[in-house]
């Protein structure tokens, strides 16, 4: 596994900040250009390609697992916005924390979903298989619940799963129609 430290610069000069963005936008406008959605999705692509690339040595895209991935989003890491109290920290478990420390600055779990969502599609659509996608990989998902985890308690904000939504009034047991996943 190749240290990610350095080994990709320059490659969060647009849309470093990862922002999540609707899935449900049309793919094109009427006027021909990329949606939101895919031009951030195209985007995302090419910067990961570029990440490959300055490893050293390359990595070519057919040789890519989970673990590129994981160093990836350690990577961009450096150029996140959302403090995270460390353990240690006096601010730990305070929302809104009254005055500066010196705790890093992540990227946010949600910036980090959804960038992996936009990855996972944009590898399947650039002739990648389902069963080999590394972005769909158990140990991204791993890592993703444990920074969700992680921001949740730095910032005193516990993340709650989501149950079925089960209404005793309505007079019957069929199940709601909606389910939630977390």
């Amino acid at each position: 596994m190749m240290s990610s430290s350095g080994s990709g610069k320059g490659l969060a000069s647009e849309g470093s900040n990862l922002p999540s963005v609707c899935h449900h936008q049309q793919l094109q406008n009427p006027e021909g250009t990329l949606s939101r959605y895919e031009s951030q999705k195209r985007r995302d692509w090419n910067t990961f390609g570029q990440y490959l690339k300055n490893q050293r040595p390359s990595v070519p895209l057919s040789q890519c697992n989970c673990n590129h991935v994981l160093d990836f989003l350690r990577y961009l890491d450096q150029f996140g916005k959302t403090k995270v109290h460390l353990l240690g920290c006096i601010f730990y478990g305070q929302p809104e924390p009254p005055a500066p420390c010196t705790c890093p600055l992540r990227q946010a779990w949600g910036s980090l979903d959804a960038l992996i969502g936009r990855l996972r599609a944009a590898y399947e659509e650039n002739g990648g298989s389902l069963e080999t996608n590394p972005f769909a990989s158990g140990s991204i998902r791993m890592y993703l619940r444990e920074v969700k985890e992680c921001q949740a308690k730095a910032r005193g904000i516990p993340y709650k799963k989501k149950k079925k939504n089960t209404n005793p009034s309505k007079g019957n047991n069929e199940p709601n129609s909606t389910m939630h996943f977390s």
